[in-house]
């Protein structure tokens, strides 16, 4: 009563101090009824003495004590002394699903010494979504921080200290943390280490969400290049015995490329280490022992037998000197592929820049024109352009997807949708592929025409002598200009090389394909080389087409902007003399309908 009034009436009768106090219990300084205004607040201490310890030990308490009027207070949490509710009672502030909201209130917006706004990302989280869904089972801010003795998570004492962190979580998630105490995790910790991950490390802290979810650094798309590569992909892991840059290796095999790109079926490193019970390859329980791998493999791969295990998982070519056997042949092979690329490409580059200077020179002394008459010798028949665009076709499929695969930031994977109709595209194309080359192989064998062909193709001494003559004329240490037959040497190098090429490819992409089959006869470690030839082997066949044939249709002087033979298989007698001056049955042939076109033209 203030001056005759009951000015909190009905409201504090409902209170949790309604139901056991009178109005004296806690104004000691009411003397006599009715009183005057201007008593002296009651403190709660009087009868909350062990949560006033702890609030007086903790941030909040800490904080109003040297001085900020805006530190959290029992009545800020709890609010108005008189109409305080029970935890129980949902109406209360301080109600286990009102709880976030309370917090809220001040850690919504940025404060000093506090990292971010934890209750804005908390609210995005698994637990603040079950809450605002009405679970009262969810994690709120008082189950991880306590309630009157928060403590900053700097402090070995608080429940938010990183070492606390896992018997924290464990008021909940009591399975996950008995996994993770016997794991080499947790192990760790416990051995004092302050390196070693706790769940927060992993899963966030207040933006916890489920593994399911697309943005969750657990997700097994997200593992590789966040969760765990955020220790195993540092150096400092050296310092422990366990190699770095295990994120790097991961991401170049063929998961982490297919989790790149979008693959919701590859393996990730959970798939194959565990979760929370991860176990060094070392202990028999653990899923990398060496025993264990191939039912570990066989969860994706039924039927993996003993050989599809057998081989390094991460292959990192800084540490070939301390690989097994395998992995030492595999960088051999991948050094020795780098070479030749540098070589090959570089001189095709070099012998086309060559000839590219030395036509322009030639044309501009000509006065910039290169006389071509009609196009009516035929340089492929229909059947050779259909196989010509059959491959073309194939092969900058595979191309596209391949890379797709192997550099999966690039625009082109975008064109493919995901990883299913990608992988399908490719073997598709590669099927396409080595069915025209099987028909080619018919085609040279029961044809006459392929018959003439493959004579035609052999290499011979002199080719060898035609690269040597080639190199004198367009260096200008000759002033003959070398004569070919139906193909010249370029020309042979290129089919000779495309039929190599697609053989080597089709070997590896079907091991690759059908590894189950092929591990039932060698060591997984050759599906690492075939993996190895099949990359370098496409970058070598890309950019041998690129440089070499491409030039050859495109950009030489003497057929820019392109050489139509591919479309109706026709040239010039002017530019096939000049490029096969030695076929002198061909040019017999066409000599003189070639005449009498140019007559006809020059009529009309």
């Amino acid at each position: 009563m203030v001056n005759g009034k009951d000015v909190h009436g009905d409201a504090f009768k409902a209170s949790v101090h309604g139901s056991m106090f009178t109005c004296v219990d806690c104004h000691t300084d009411i003397k006599s009824l009715p009183h005057e205004a201007g008593l002296q607040k009651p403190t709660c201490v009087t009868c909350h003495a062990d949560e006033q310890a702890k609030y007086d030990s903790g941030v909040h308490g800490k904080a109003l004590a040297a001085g900020d009027a805006k530190s959290a207070t029992c009545e800020k949490c709890h609010g108005n002394i008189h109409e305080i509710l029970p935890a129980s009672d949902p109406k209360s502030r301080s109600a286990k699903v009102n709880v976030p909201k309370m917090c809220g209130e001040c850690h919504s917006q940025a404060m000093p010494g506090v990292a971010g706004r934890p209750a804005l990302a908390y609210q995005e989280s698994v637990h603040g979504k079950l809450v605002a869904s009405g679970n009262d089972k969810a994690a709120v801010c008082s189950d991880c921080h306590n309630s009157h003795d928060v403590k900053a998570a700097g402090d070995p004492t608080s429940t938010v200290f990183r070492n606390n962190v896992p018997a924290t979580c464990a008021k909940c998630h009591t399975k996950e943390q008995a996994d993770f105490a016997t794991s080499i995790h947790g192990k760790t910790l416990a051995a004092g280490n302050i390196h070693a991950p706790v769940c927060t490390d992993c899963h966030g802290v207040h933006t916890i969400v489920r593994a399911e979810d697309k943005n969750s650094p657990v997700n097994p798309r997200n593992q590789g290049d966040q969760a765990c590569a955020q220790c195993h992909n540092n150096v400092r892991m050296q310092e422990f015995g366990i190699p770095g840059g295990r994120n790097n290796t991961y991401m170049d095999s063929y998961h982490g490329m297919a989790n790149a790109v979008g693959s919701s079926r590859t393996a990730s490193c959970s798939s194959c280490h565990g979760t929370h019970n991860i176990l060094p390859s070392s202990d028999p329980k653990s899923s990398t022992n060496p025993n264990n791998l191939v039912k570990t493999c066989g969860q994706c791969h039924p039927g993996a037998g003993p050989n599809f295990a057998k081989g390094k998982i991460h292959l990192d070519p800084s540490q070939a000197a301390q690989a097994d056997f395998g992995a030492k042949v595999n960088n051999w092979i991948r050094v020795c592929y780098i070479w030749l690329i540098v070589a090959v490409i570089g001189f095709m580059f070099l012998h086309n820049l060559m000839i590219f200077v030395r036509k322009l020179i030639d044309r501009k002394k000509n006065g910039g024109v290169h006389a071509n008459g009609p196009r009516i010798v035929v340089r492929m028949t229909l059947n050779q352009r259909i196989q010509h665009c059959m491959l073309f076709v194939t092969f900058f499929l595979l191309v596209l997807t391949g890379f797709a695969l192997k550099w999966p930031d690039a625009a082109n994977r975008f064109i493919f949708v995901n990883e299913l109709v990608r992988g399908y595209l490719h073997r598709i194309a590669g099927v396409l592929m080595t069915l025209v080359s099987l028909y080619h192989v018919f085609y040279l064998a029961f044809t006459g025409e392929g018959r003439r062909m493959f004579l035609d193709m052999l290499p011979e001494l002199k080719d060898a002598t035609d690269i040597v003559d080639t190199f004198a004329y367009y260096l200008g240490f000759s002033s003959k200009k070398p004569q070919f037959k139906r193909f010249n040497y370029a020309e042979k190098m290129e089919y000779w090389a495309l039929v190599w090429g697609t053989f080597v490819m089709a070997l590896t992409g079907g091991a690759l394909w059908f590894k189950l089959v092929v591990t039932g006869f060698v060591p997984r470690w050759w599906l690492d080389i075939a993996t190895t030839v099949h990359f370098y082997e496409a970058i070598l066949a890309t950019l041998a087409i690129i440089v070499w044939h491409f030039y050859q249709v495109i950009l030489d002087p003497d057929t820019y902007p392109v050489n139509f033979a591919f479309l109706d298989g026709k040239m010039s007698v002017e530019h096939y003399q000049e490029e096969h001056g030695l076929d002198s049955a061909t040019l017999s042939k066409y000599a003189g309908e070639a005449g009498d076109k140019a007559k006809t033209q020059h009529k009309h």
